[in-house]
């Protein structure tokens, strides 16, 4: 493709083969319901988790430049990557790929040539994509090009200038405001030049070109929950998946946000029809619930899938109505592009103090955050797996499950057992127009509990999956 170059491919994908036992009265040779995934050592996975996170914190990103690929590296020892490159200048839909920014140094010194702030010690000190300087300036001048936060005034803010050539530094605001008149010396020691809009892809073949996206951006620099928690919490549920027997393909994108999400989508059109389902993982490691923001549809598959996931948690969580406003999901659902893709987070963008602050560090998030994360992660993916329309094969009147071997063989007891209560209630919701996230919902009862009860209604021969012909005939 035009403007893209592909550095380096460490693994190709794989393709999974399947071997499932023959069902001589089933219409399928295959077993629809998957295994279900399960984290057997779900500590030593938060601790890499967490590890991930502490390795790519003092790296300075934005969204071009050398940060990137330093970060994708670290990603690449969790899971195998191609790092894909589009040029400066590349034409994506209404925008193009902007000059690629780096940075080795900046400081502030006083006349004495001290150093007030340092880039080396906290890379948020300088905004994002300044022009190289170096001059002296009066005080006055120098706070015209400096940031800070009144209302925190012992922390650093986060500012860009991504598409306004201009320089400035972020500071505490007790810093600036104890700064005495005096001549100042500033430097930024960077570049701004024609090169590459970097991000990673991963793609985990499953038993049908049907995909999910994962997406998370790569971009922003010495900030924890926004967004290393997204990228370590994504790059996990990859290395969980890769040896997984899977219905759908899974492709995993680390790029920076808006831009990147754009960039991604304008050159890859010929696959978009193949994404069925999509989840933008950002901010889930604070301590708040988790929150899930739906796709534009509102009440696609995945927007099902995940609502039935939390749910099954039983833990407190939020769910927001789609709005144009936010993170790439919002490219995803833009009206050409309309993909069935949703946002989970713990705290929304702006949502917190800490937000683009440099309050947002190591000590900000929490491991047990980022575990749970990952757990409704991986329980997302079993949902939308196992999720199938089914046909009762036997609808007149309730079959005997006893002499199939699926019912308490005494009579008579007023405690329904709670399997087969599911039984019962798969058998009568599955006419066609009920899922299993559907029939979840309406028994009041967990995904997993529909799913173990389909699963041997299947095995029995009292189930069939509905293919796509039937489903559209519905």
């Amino acid at each position: 493709m035009k403007g893209i170059r592909i550095i380096q491919t460490l693994a190709k994908n794989t393709f999974h083969n399947y071997s499932c036992p023959l069902i001589f009265y089933h219409r399928h040779l295959y077993m629809p319901f998957r295994k279900l995934i399960k984290i057997d050592n779900v500590s030593d996975v938060t601790r890499s988790m967490y590890n991930c996170i502490e390795k790519m914190y003092p790296i300075c990103r934005s969204i071009t430049g050398d940060g990137i690929r330093k970060s994708l590296v670290i990603l690449k020892n969790i899971i195998p990557l191609n790092i894909i490159e589009t040029k400066t200048g590349t034409q994506v839909y209404d925008w193009k790929v902007p000059d690629e920014w780096n940075i080795n140094d900046a400081y502030i010194c006083n006349s004495k040539g001290e150093k007030i702030i340092d880039f080396q010690e906290m890379n948020l000190h300088v905004v994002n994509y300044s022009d190289p300087i170096h001059k002296r300036i009066t005080l006055r001048k120098l706070k015209q090009h400096c940031y800070s936060i009144p209302e925190h005034p012992d922390w650093i803010p986060y500012r860009t200038t991504y598409y306004n050539r201009s320089w400035g530094f972020c500071l505490s605001d007790n810093l600036l405001n104890s700064l005495p008149e005096d001549e100042y010396e500033v430097f930024i020691d960077s570049t701004l030049k024609p090169g590459f809009l970097t991000y990673g892809e991963y793609l985990i073949k499953g038993e049908s070109k049907d995909e999910v996206l994962i997406y998370s951006h790569i971009c922003h620099p010495s900030l924890c929950n926004d967004n290393l928690s997204g990228l370590s919490v994504a790059s996990h549920l990859a290395k969980q998946l890769q040896q997984q027997n899977l219905r759908y393909s899974y492709r995993f994108v680390f790029g920076p946000g808006t831009i990147g999400s754009i960039t991604w989508l304008s050159q890859n059109e010929d696959i978009i029809a193949n994404i069925k389902h999509g989840l933008v993982i950002v901010l889930v490691g604070d301590a708040n619930y988790l929150t899930y923001k739906k796709s534009r549809n509102g009440n696609s598959e995945i927007d099902r899938a995940v609502l039935t996931a939390l749910k099954d948690h039983k833990n407190t969580y939020n769910i927001l109505d789609f709005t144009p406003y936010g993170y790439d999901e919002r490219q995803f659902c833009s009206p050409g592009i309309n993909l069935p893709v949703g946002r989970l987070t713990r705290s929304v963008e702006g949502g917190y103090p800490e937000y683009h602050t440099s309050a947002d560090n190591l000590d900000f998030i929490k491991k047990e955050s980022l575990q749970e994360s990952l757990l409704v992660c991986i329980d997302i993916v079993n949902i939308i797996e196992n999720n199938h329309y089914l046909l009762n094969t036997n609808p007149k009147c309730e079959p005997q499950l006893g002499k199939r071997g699926l019912y308490k063989k005494t009579g008579g007891s007023n405690n329904v057992n709670l399997n087969e209560l599911a039984l019962l209630w798969v058998l009568n919701l599955s006419d066609g127009s009920h899922d299993l996230i559907k029939i979840a919902k309406k028994s009041g009862l967990s995904f997993h509990e529909i799913y173990t009860a389909a699963k041997e209604l299947y095995r029995v021969g009292l189930l069939t999956v509905m293919n796509d012909q039937e489903k559209r005939s519905i």
